[in-house]
């Protein structure tokens, strides 16, 4: 047979089955526009070449549609030849008619529906029935919302005769209200608080800050808050003489170190306890937990309060707090007398011992051991790692501007440990020699991150470098609540005149009057944060934990004081 014959017979059929496949779809749309609209199909006709179907015509009319032809059976078509013929069978087609039963009918028909529901909804108003809903998109209701919410916002800031303003431009930095110094509102509450309480406050340095740190308060050696203070020897109307002398302590950096003003300050309370009397016709607790306010605030206007120094007056509060009103004054007294003493004891004291004979298991022989500038604790675990027996090495790192470092270096040339003095910019150099960090801990956060003195951040990142493990000291009575992820949003700013002077010469500095160079500014932090992938281990008096620890070790021990509290209370007559 001929190719070309035989590819202009396939293309024939195969047009011949598209068109019966086009009619087919037809008549299935007629079918349902039909069934929707009531228009039942009706057999006509029937002969051996198929069937024939129309519809019903409507009444009064007696011309009906054309009918469909269907055929009765399907027509089979071949295409190629050989094994790679196909057969292909359509299904039986379909043509629609015009008329009454056409698709265009049945489309005047919707239209017509259409016009009969407004009718229905004219007569639901008209018989007094509330107008059916139309369904909103989920588009059209938030365009509502946030009309209706932008007309509410208007109304409020006509009636308040200002502007309306989104949240978003009332958002502001979340920091401690203690520590906001560019808050003209925190301040000016602030300011009436000291006053009411008769405590002076400290002026606002009139120096230049780094406008990042503009929020904290800027201290200075040379501000006096004893000018015009009310003395009262009894503790009744004015501050306590030994609280302003501890705050002048405070103020001119005498006492350094967390731990040595957290004692002295527990001290001068027990010493203002022990002088306090209780007012004719007041109760202890309260009056006493009045009393202790003004002298705290006199005491963070001198130098902000250190967490475990919050810690510690939060605590005695709570023990003021819940003591009965009609105890004994004496003893009541003597009670939180006792109190003090045992906290000093039991979580400080004998902390300190627990955390040493811990970390100076951790020393080896021939170790070399870095540590961050000097405070008791360290002083502590060396001492405990030479009755030990144990020959090892320290290298003290210091930095100015309090090179503190040199109290622990002469405590260990004293014991006899060999001792090396570096520069905090020397770290990476000496990092090479070390074998362990020790490192103190100002406070531990609920976050696992460690505050400490400014520059143990680097020194724990350049240990991670070089792979040596970093321990922390630290005891669970400096663990705070408070979550912290940089040195920005809380810090302390000390004296930037510490940055410009120099103890060891006696020449005048370069930069003493460099507040009149307008392009410097001087900014003197005292601590920084490390996070807890820096830090390998935290040793405290409780045992050796992880950073990210603390919340269990904070939850623990205020079931243990409530605990405590219980017991004192039922003990108390």
């Amino acid at each position: 047979m001929n190719p070309e014959a035989t590819g202009s017979f396939a293309d024939s059929h195969l047009g011949e089955l598209e068109t019966q496949l086009d009619k087919k779809h037809e008549i299935q749309v007629q079918r349902q526009q039909q069934k929707r609209l009531g228009s039942t199909p009706t057999l006509t006709s029937m002969s051996p070449g198929g069937l024939h179907v129309g519809s019903r015509p409507r009444s009064g009319s007696t011309k009906r549609s054309a009918p469909v032809s269907i055929p009765a059976h399907p027509v089979k078509t071949t295409v190629g030849f050989g094994p790679n013929s196909l057969t292909m069978t359509p299904e039986p087609s379909h043509s629609l008619g015009s008329g009454p039963g056409s698709l265009k009918s049945a489309v005047d028909r919707d239209n017509n529906s259409g016009t009969a529901v407004k009718g229905d909804e004219q007569k639901r108003q008209q018989n007094g029935n509330p107008p059916s809903k139309k369904p909103t998109t989920k588009a059209e209701r938030r365009a509502k919302q946030e009309k209706e919410r932008a007309a509410k916002a208007a109304a409020k800031a006509a009636a308040t005769g200002g502007s309306a303003s989104s949240k978003s431009e009332k958002k502001t930095t979340n920091v401690q209200g203690k520590m906001v110094a560019d808050d003209e509102k925190k301040n000016s509450q602030r300011s009436r608080q000291l006053r009411k309480q008769n405590v002076p406050e400290a002026p606002v340095s009139a120096r230049k800050q780094v406008a990042m740190f503009s929020h904290l308060k800027q201290s200075e050696r040379s501000t006096r808050l004893t000018e015009n203070i009310f003395f009262s020897g009894s503790a009744l109307n004015g501050l306590h003489p030994v609280i302003v002398r501890l705050g002048l302590q405070f103020s001119e950096r005498k006492l350094q170190g967390t731990t040595a003003r957290c004692i002295a300050m527990l001290r001068a309370f027990k010493i203002l306890v022990t002088d306090y009397k209780t007012p004719q016709g007041k109760q202890l607790p309260r009056d006493l937990l009045a009393r202790l306010s003004p002298h705290i605030s006199y005491l963070a206007q001198c130098r902000p309060l250190c967490d475990s120094m919050g810690n510690a007056i939060k605590a005695m509060k709570t023990l003021i707090s819940h003591m009965d009103p009609d105890f004994h004054e004496d003893k009541a007294k003597e009670a939180i007398c006792g109190w003090i003493d045992k906290f000093i004891n039991e979580r400080i004291v004998l902390a300190q011992v627990a955390i040493s004979d811990a970390a100076g298991n951790k020393i080896q022989d021939d170790d070399v051991i870095l540590t961050h500038g000097s405070s008791r604790l360290m002083i502590s675990i060396i001492k405990a790692a030479v009755n030990q027996g144990k020959k090892f090495r320290v290298i003290v790192v210091d930095s100015r501007p309090t090179p503190n470092g040199r109290a622990l270096m002469t405590e260990c040339v004293e014991l006899g440990v060999k001792c090396s003095y570096v520069l905090i910019s020397a770290v990476s150099y000496i990092m090479r020699e070390v074998s362990k960090i020790f490192l103190a801990a100002h406070a531990l956060l609920a976050n696992g991150y460690v505050m400490s003195r400014v520059g143990s951040a680097l020194i724990a990142t350049t240990a991670k470098a070089y792979n040596i493990p970093v321990l922390v000291a630290c005891e669970t009575y400096k663990f705070c609540d408070r979550v912290q992820t940089d040195s920005f949003v809380f810090n302390e700013l000390g004296d930037p005149d510490d940055l410009v002077t120099l103890p060891s010469v006696q020449k005048e500095a370069k930069l003493k009057d460099w507040q009149d160079i307008e392009s410097l500014k001087l900014l003197n932090l005292v601590y920084d944060v490390t996070p807890p992938e820096f830090v390998d281990m935290v040793i405290t008096d409780i045992g050796m934990i992880p950073c990210t620890s603390v919340p269990v070790v904070l939850r623990v021990k205020d079931r243990q004081d409530d605990k405590a509290l219980e017991e004192n209370d039922r003990a108390s007559p």
